[in-house]
Protein backbone atom coordinates (compact mmCIF):
# COMPACT_ATOMS: atom_id res chain seq x y z
CA UNK A 1 0.00 0.00 0.00
CA UNK A 2 1.25 3.45 -0.77
CA UNK A 3 1.42 5.91 2.15
CA UNK A 4 -1.56 8.16 0.08
CA UNK A 5 -3.49 5.79 -1.42
CA UNK A 6 -7.05 7.01 -1.12
CA UNK A 7 -5.94 10.61 -0.89
CA UNK A 8 -7.80 12.70 -3.65
CA UNK A 9 -5.95 15.84 -4.60
CA UNK A 10 -7.27 18.06 -6.93
CA UNK A 11 -5.10 21.17 -8.02
CA UNK A 12 -5.61 24.36 -10.63
CA UNK A 13 -1.95 24.56 -11.21
CA UNK A 14 0.61 26.08 -13.53
CA UNK A 15 4.40 25.92 -14.27
CA UNK A 16 6.64 24.52 -11.76
CA UNK A 17 5.78 25.08 -7.96
CA UNK A 18 2.35 23.41 -7.51
CA UNK A 19 2.79 20.97 -9.59
CA UNK A 20 6.10 19.38 -8.37
CA UNK A 21 4.33 19.70 -5.06
CA UNK A 22 1.39 17.81 -5.95
CA UNK A 23 3.77 14.81 -8.30
CA UNK A 24 5.30 14.33 -4.87
CA UNK A 25 2.08 13.49 -3.90
CA UNK A 26 1.19 11.15 -6.61
CA UNK A 27 4.70 9.67 -6.20
CA UNK A 28 3.11 8.74 -2.47
CA UNK A 29 -0.15 6.85 -4.45
CA UNK A 30 -2.03 10.20 -3.96
CA UNK A 31 -4.65 10.39 -6.97
CA UNK A 32 -4.17 13.91 -8.63
CA UNK A 33 -6.35 15.15 -10.75
CA UNK A 34 -4.60 18.59 -12.62
CA UNK A 35 -7.05 21.04 -13.84
CA UNK A 36 -5.47 22.91 -16.50
CA UNK A 37 -7.31 25.70 -18.65
CA UNK A 38 -9.05 24.44 -22.25
CA UNK A 39 -5.65 25.23 -24.11
CA UNK A 40 -2.96 22.88 -21.62
CA UNK A 41 -0.39 24.81 -18.50
CA UNK A 42 1.77 27.02 -20.00
CA UNK A 43 4.82 25.06 -18.96
CA UNK A 44 3.46 22.64 -21.77
CA UNK A 45 5.10 25.23 -24.25
CA UNK A 46 8.54 26.14 -22.39
CA UNK A 47 10.47 24.06 -24.51
CA UNK A 48 10.08 21.10 -27.00
CA UNK A 49 12.87 19.53 -26.62
CA UNK A 50 11.93 15.68 -24.75
CA UNK A 51 10.53 14.07 -28.05
CA UNK A 52 8.24 17.42 -28.55
CA UNK A 53 7.12 17.94 -25.01
CA UNK A 54 8.67 20.66 -22.93
CA UNK A 55 11.46 19.69 -20.31
CA UNK A 56 9.95 21.07 -17.57
CA UNK A 57 6.20 19.82 -17.84
CA UNK A 58 7.99 16.28 -17.97
CA UNK A 59 9.52 16.38 -15.01
CA UNK A 60 6.56 17.76 -12.67
CA UNK A 61 3.30 15.90 -14.09
CA UNK A 62 3.80 12.45 -14.23
CA UNK A 63 0.84 10.27 -12.63
CA UNK A 64 -1.44 12.85 -12.81
CA UNK A 65 -5.06 12.84 -14.07
CA UNK A 66 -5.13 16.18 -16.79
CA UNK A 67 -8.97 17.79 -16.78
CA UNK A 68 -9.37 21.13 -18.89
CA UNK A 69 -11.87 23.03 -17.22
CA UNK A 70 -13.03 26.90 -18.33
CA UNK A 71 -13.04 28.21 -14.97
CA UNK A 72 -14.86 31.23 -16.08
CA UNK A 73 -17.98 29.57 -17.42
CA UNK A 74 -20.47 28.71 -14.76
CA UNK A 75 -20.51 25.06 -15.97
CA UNK A 76 -16.66 24.73 -15.42
CA UNK A 77 -17.09 26.00 -11.50
CA UNK A 78 -19.97 23.73 -11.30
CA UNK A 79 -17.86 20.56 -12.04
CA UNK A 80 -14.57 21.78 -10.07
CA UNK A 81 -17.04 21.58 -7.27
CA UNK A 82 -17.92 18.82 -7.59
CA UNK A 83 -14.68 17.41 -8.09
CA UNK A 84 -14.08 19.16 -4.61
CA UNK A 85 -16.71 17.66 -2.61
CA UNK A 86 -15.25 14.27 -3.12
CA UNK A 87 -10.87 15.46 -2.52
CA UNK A 88 -9.08 15.65 0.26
CA UNK A 89 -6.85 18.29 -1.05
CA UNK A 90 -6.78 21.57 -3.10
CA UNK A 91 -3.92 23.19 -4.46
CA UNK A 92 -3.83 26.49 -6.39
CA UNK A 93 -1.08 28.85 -7.46
CA UNK A 94 -3.01 31.25 -9.66
CA UNK A 95 -2.30 34.64 -9.30
CA UNK A 96 -3.23 36.42 -5.89
CA UNK A 97 -6.97 36.84 -5.57
CA UNK A 98 -8.23 35.27 -8.78
CA UNK A 99 -9.55 31.41 -7.08
CA UNK A 100 -11.06 33.90 -4.66
CA UNK A 101 -12.82 35.87 -7.76
CA UNK A 102 -13.59 32.25 -9.36
CA UNK A 103 -15.58 31.79 -5.98
CA UNK A 104 -12.87 29.38 -4.24
CA UNK A 105 -12.17 31.52 -1.47
CA UNK A 106 -10.59 29.46 1.80
CA UNK A 107 -13.30 30.91 3.50
CA UNK A 108 -15.76 29.75 1.70
CA UNK A 109 -14.20 26.22 1.27
CA UNK A 110 -13.36 25.60 4.81
CA UNK A 111 -17.33 26.34 5.69
CA UNK A 112 -18.60 23.93 2.92
CA UNK A 113 -15.89 21.20 3.56
CA UNK A 114 -14.34 21.44 7.29
CA UNK A 115 -12.34 18.54 6.10
CA UNK A 116 -10.46 19.51 2.87
CA UNK A 117 -6.81 20.77 3.24
CA UNK A 118 -6.57 24.06 0.93
CA UNK A 119 -2.87 24.80 -0.17
CA UNK A 120 -2.34 28.61 -1.79
CA UNK A 121 0.96 28.93 -3.86
CA UNK A 122 1.62 32.33 -4.84
CA UNK A 123 4.92 34.64 -5.48
CA UNK A 124 4.61 37.14 -2.25
CA UNK A 125 1.97 36.25 -0.30
CA UNK A 126 -1.68 36.38 0.02
CA UNK A 127 -1.49 39.99 1.63
CA UNK A 128 1.51 42.96 1.95
CA UNK A 129 2.53 45.47 -0.81
CA UNK A 130 3.66 42.92 -3.17
CA UNK A 131 0.85 40.59 -2.96
CA UNK A 132 -0.33 41.20 -6.64
CA UNK A 133 3.49 41.14 -8.16
CA UNK A 134 3.99 38.83 -10.66
CA UNK A 135 6.78 36.69 -9.68
CA UNK A 136 8.77 34.71 -11.45
CA UNK A 137 11.11 32.16 -10.43
CA UNK A 138 14.30 34.39 -11.62
CA UNK A 139 12.84 37.94 -10.12
CA UNK A 140 12.34 35.77 -6.77
CA UNK A 141 15.72 35.08 -6.86
CA UNK A 142 17.01 38.56 -6.77
CA UNK A 143 14.36 39.75 -5.05
CA UNK A 144 15.54 37.19 -1.90
CA UNK A 145 19.27 38.38 -2.26
CA UNK A 146 20.33 35.37 -3.84
CA UNK A 147 21.21 36.49 -6.91
CA UNK A 148 23.94 39.28 -5.00
CA UNK A 149 25.79 36.08 -3.39
CA UNK A 150 25.73 34.39 -6.49
CA UNK A 151 28.33 34.22 -9.24
CA UNK A 152 31.95 35.76 -9.30
CA UNK A 153 33.36 38.71 -8.30
CA UNK A 154 32.41 40.84 -11.02
CA UNK A 155 29.27 38.98 -12.16
CA UNK A 156 25.87 38.20 -10.08
CA UNK A 157 24.54 35.11 -11.08
CA UNK A 158 20.96 33.04 -11.27
CA UNK A 159 21.26 29.26 -9.86
CA UNK A 160 21.20 27.42 -12.59
CA UNK A 161 17.51 25.46 -11.48
CA UNK A 162 14.12 27.35 -10.54
CA UNK A 163 15.72 26.79 -6.80
CA UNK A 164 12.18 29.05 -5.68
CA UNK A 165 9.83 27.35 -7.20
CA UNK A 166 11.68 24.06 -6.35
CA UNK A 167 11.89 25.77 -2.77
CA UNK A 168 7.96 26.78 -2.55
CA UNK A 169 7.11 23.55 -4.59
CA UNK A 170 8.76 20.99 -1.47
CA UNK A 171 7.53 23.45 1.24
CA UNK A 172 3.73 23.16 -0.01
CA UNK A 173 4.53 18.99 -0.04
CA UNK A 174 5.62 19.25 3.67
CA UNK A 175 2.63 21.18 4.90
CA UNK A 176 0.00 19.12 2.80
CA UNK A 177 1.42 15.86 4.60
CA UNK A 178 1.67 17.52 7.79
CA UNK A 179 -1.72 18.28 7.61
CA UNK A 180 -3.23 15.47 6.37
CA UNK A 181 -1.44 13.85 9.63
CA UNK A 182 -3.20 16.35 11.88
CA UNK A 183 -6.43 15.60 10.42
CA UNK A 184 -6.12 12.50 11.13
CA UNK A 185 -6.24 13.17 14.52
CA UNK A 186 -8.57 16.06 14.55
CA UNK A 187 -10.66 15.84 11.64
CA UNK A 188 -9.98 19.15 11.20
CA UNK A 189 -8.94 20.05 7.40
CA UNK A 190 -6.57 23.39 6.98
CA UNK A 191 -6.01 26.37 4.95
CA UNK A 192 -1.90 26.77 4.09
CA UNK A 193 -0.07 29.38 2.31
CA UNK A 194 3.31 29.12 0.40
CA UNK A 195 5.37 31.51 -0.95
CA UNK A 196 8.21 31.57 -2.99
CA UNK A 197 9.82 34.34 -1.33
CA UNK A 198 9.39 33.20 1.76
CA UNK A 199 10.58 29.99 0.62
CA UNK A 200 13.68 30.98 -0.48
CA UNK A 201 14.07 33.03 2.19
CA UNK A 202 14.20 30.24 4.46
CA UNK A 203 17.41 28.87 2.19
CA UNK A 204 19.00 32.07 2.59
CA UNK A 205 19.23 31.51 6.63
CA UNK A 206 23.02 31.49 6.53
CA UNK A 207 24.02 34.34 4.31
CA UNK A 208 21.31 36.39 6.80
CA UNK A 209 22.57 35.92 9.72
CA UNK A 210 25.74 36.13 8.43
CA UNK A 211 25.18 39.53 6.94
CA UNK A 212 22.52 40.80 9.82
CA UNK A 213 25.31 40.05 12.47
CA UNK A 214 28.83 40.04 10.99
CA UNK A 215 27.65 43.46 8.57
CA UNK A 216 28.36 42.57 5.07
CA UNK A 217 27.12 39.77 2.98
CA UNK A 218 29.48 36.99 1.72
CA UNK A 219 31.37 37.80 -1.05
CA UNK A 220 30.70 36.55 -4.28
CA UNK A 221 33.29 33.71 -4.91
CA UNK A 222 32.25 31.19 -8.20
CA UNK A 223 32.19 27.63 -7.16
CA UNK A 224 34.37 28.51 -4.08
CA UNK A 225 32.65 29.05 -0.61
CA UNK A 226 32.39 32.36 0.44
CA UNK A 227 33.45 31.67 4.38
CA UNK A 228 35.18 28.20 3.95
CA UNK A 229 38.82 27.22 2.44
CA UNK A 230 39.80 25.53 0.84
CA UNK A 231 35.92 24.50 -0.34
CA UNK A 232 36.16 24.92 -4.13
CA UNK A 233 37.06 23.50 -7.50
CA UNK A 234 40.92 23.44 -8.32
CA UNK A 235 42.24 22.01 -12.14
CA UNK A 236 44.21 18.66 -12.07
CA UNK A 237 47.08 17.78 -14.03
CA UNK A 238 45.11 15.97 -16.88
CA UNK A 239 42.61 18.98 -17.64
CA UNK A 240 39.81 18.07 -15.16
CA UNK A 241 38.53 19.58 -12.26
CA UNK A 242 38.00 18.10 -8.77
CA UNK A 243 36.33 20.19 -5.62
CA UNK A 244 37.50 19.78 -2.35
CA UNK A 245 36.15 20.59 0.80
CA UNK A 246 38.00 21.04 4.04
CA UNK A 247 36.12 20.96 7.47
CA UNK A 248 38.36 21.49 10.00
CA UNK A 249 41.98 21.58 10.97
CA UNK A 250 42.84 17.72 11.68
CA UNK A 251 41.84 17.16 7.71
CA UNK A 252 43.90 20.59 7.33
CA UNK A 253 46.84 18.52 8.44
CA UNK A 254 46.45 15.28 6.65
CA UNK A 255 45.20 17.19 3.45
CA UNK A 256 49.13 19.20 3.95
CA UNK A 257 50.79 15.95 4.79
CA UNK A 258 49.20 12.73 2.71
CA UNK A 259 47.59 14.45 -0.49
CA UNK A 260 49.91 17.58 -0.97
CA UNK A 261 53.31 15.95 -0.12
CA UNK A 262 53.42 19.66 1.87
CA UNK A 263 53.49 19.30 5.57
CA UNK A 264 54.66 22.62 5.69
CA UNK A 265 51.81 24.33 4.72
CA UNK A 266 50.14 22.50 7.95
CA UNK A 267 52.49 24.63 10.32
CA UNK A 268 52.39 28.08 8.04
CA UNK A 269 50.55 30.49 10.15
CA UNK A 270 49.08 32.30 6.60
CA UNK A 271 46.93 28.85 6.88
CA UNK A 272 46.97 27.52 10.53
CA UNK A 273 43.47 28.43 10.78
CA UNK A 274 40.21 28.51 8.55
CA UNK A 275 39.66 32.22 8.87
CA UNK A 276 43.56 32.30 8.09
CA UNK A 277 43.01 30.46 4.83
CA UNK A 278 39.96 32.51 3.98
CA UNK A 279 42.12 35.91 4.56
CA UNK A 280 45.15 34.36 2.53
CA UNK A 281 42.79 32.70 -0.57
CA UNK A 282 45.17 33.88 -3.58
CA UNK A 283 48.18 32.09 -1.50
CA UNK A 284 46.44 29.12 -0.67
CA UNK A 285 45.03 28.50 -4.49
CA UNK A 286 48.24 28.95 -5.48
CA UNK A 287 49.87 26.28 -3.26
CA UNK A 288 47.67 23.54 -3.97
CA UNK A 289 47.13 24.10 -7.60
CA UNK A 290 50.96 23.59 -8.10
CA UNK A 291 50.93 20.22 -6.36
CA UNK A 292 47.31 19.40 -8.11
CA UNK A 293 48.85 20.11 -11.46
CA UNK A 294 51.65 17.48 -11.03
CA UNK A 295 48.72 14.73 -10.56
CA UNK A 296 45.68 13.40 -13.06
CA UNK A 297 42.46 13.17 -11.72
CA UNK A 298 42.63 9.67 -10.60
CA UNK A 299 45.49 9.57 -8.60
CA UNK A 300 44.46 12.86 -6.76
CA UNK A 301 41.27 11.32 -6.03
CA UNK A 302 43.73 8.02 -4.97
CA UNK A 303 45.18 10.57 -2.62
CA UNK A 304 41.62 12.37 -1.10
CA UNK A 305 40.47 8.88 -0.09
CA UNK A 306 43.38 7.80 1.57
CA UNK A 307 43.14 10.67 3.69
CA UNK A 308 39.39 10.86 4.10
CA UNK A 309 39.25 14.11 2.15
CA UNK A 310 35.94 15.06 0.62
CA UNK A 311 35.85 15.78 -2.47
CA UNK A 312 33.90 15.81 -5.56
CA UNK A 313 34.32 15.77 -9.92
CA UNK A 314 33.01 18.35 -11.70
CA UNK A 315 30.43 16.28 -13.60
CA UNK A 316 28.50 17.89 -16.38
CA UNK A 317 24.93 17.35 -16.81
CA UNK A 318 25.16 14.04 -19.32
CA UNK A 319 28.33 13.12 -17.03
CA UNK A 320 25.68 13.23 -14.19
CA UNK A 321 22.75 10.62 -16.22
CA UNK A 322 25.57 8.11 -16.25
CA UNK A 323 26.33 8.91 -12.93
CA UNK A 324 27.90 5.11 -11.37
CA UNK A 325 26.28 5.77 -7.43
CA UNK A 326 22.65 6.36 -9.67
CA UNK A 327 23.13 2.96 -11.70
CA UNK A 328 24.28 1.08 -8.62
CA UNK A 329 21.09 2.31 -6.87
CA UNK A 330 19.11 1.45 -9.57
CA UNK A 331 17.50 4.80 -9.68
CA UNK A 332 16.33 5.16 -13.31
CA UNK A 333 12.88 4.17 -14.40
CA UNK A 334 10.60 4.32 -17.44
CA UNK A 335 7.34 6.18 -17.78
CA UNK A 336 5.26 6.59 -20.38
CA UNK A 337 3.92 10.08 -22.25
CA UNK A 338 1.92 11.14 -25.23
CA UNK A 339 5.05 10.51 -27.32
CA UNK A 340 6.21 7.40 -25.82
CA UNK A 341 8.77 5.83 -23.15
CA UNK A 342 10.56 8.10 -21.18
CA UNK A 343 13.32 7.79 -18.49
CA UNK A 344 12.82 9.43 -15.22
CA UNK A 345 14.76 9.35 -12.04
CA UNK A 346 13.11 7.91 -9.24
CA UNK A 347 12.03 9.85 -6.25
CA UNK A 348 14.72 10.59 -3.40
CA UNK A 349 12.13 9.63 -0.39
CA UNK A 350 12.65 5.87 -0.43
CA UNK A 351 9.47 3.76 1.49
CA UNK A 352 10.59 0.57 2.44
CA UNK A 353 9.02 -2.29 0.48
CA UNK A 354 6.91 0.45 -1.45
CA UNK A 355 7.86 1.44 -5.38
CA UNK A 356 6.97 4.58 -6.07
CA UNK A 357 3.67 5.19 -8.55
CA UNK A 358 5.43 6.70 -11.90
CA UNK A 359 2.36 6.22 -14.29
CA UNK A 360 2.15 8.19 -17.64
CA UNK A 361 2.37 12.26 -17.98
CA UNK A 362 -0.46 13.42 -19.50
CA UNK A 363 -1.61 14.90 -22.54
CA UNK A 364 -4.08 18.02 -22.55
CA UNK A 365 -7.37 17.30 -21.56
CA UNK A 366 -6.79 13.24 -21.79
CA UNK A 367 -8.76 12.48 -18.87
CA UNK A 368 -11.63 15.22 -19.08
CA UNK A 369 -14.40 12.68 -19.79
CA UNK A 370 -13.43 9.83 -17.77
CA UNK A 371 -13.62 12.14 -14.89
CA UNK A 372 -16.89 13.79 -15.72
CA UNK A 373 -18.49 10.23 -16.29
CA UNK A 374 -16.99 9.66 -12.75
CA UNK A 375 -19.22 12.64 -12.29
CA UNK A 376 -22.39 11.15 -13.64
CA UNK A 377 -22.54 13.34 -16.80
CA UNK A 378 -23.63 11.54 -19.86
CA UNK A 379 -22.08 11.43 -23.17
CA UNK A 380 -24.51 14.13 -24.38
CA UNK A 381 -24.05 16.27 -21.53
CA UNK A 382 -20.19 16.33 -21.95
CA UNK A 383 -20.46 16.97 -25.48
CA UNK A 384 -22.40 19.85 -24.63
CA UNK A 385 -19.90 21.12 -22.32
CA UNK A 386 -17.40 21.11 -25.08
CA UNK A 387 -20.10 22.84 -27.46
CA UNK A 388 -19.87 25.87 -24.80
CA UNK A 389 -16.05 25.63 -24.18
CA UNK A 390 -16.98 24.98 -20.57
CA UNK A 391 -14.28 21.96 -20.84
Amino acid sequence: MHPLSGITVVSVEQAIAAPLATRHLADLGARVIKVERPGGDFARRYDRTVKGLSSHFVWVNRSKESLTLNLKHPAGKRILERLLERADVFVQNLAPGAIERLGFGSERLRAAYPRLIVCHISGYGQSGPYRDKKAYDLLVQAEAGLLSITGTPETPSKAGISVADIAAGMYAFAGILAALLRRERTGEGAVLEVSLLEALGEWMGYPAYYTGYGGQAPPRTGASHATIAPYGPYPTGDGRTVLIGIQNEREWVRFCRQVLERPDLADDPRFATNSARVANRPALRQAIEAAFRQWPLEEIVRRLEAAQIAYGQMRSVEEFLAHPQLKARDDWRQVDSPVGTLWALRPPVRVEGVEPVMNPIPDVGEHTEPILRELGYTADEIAELRKEHAI
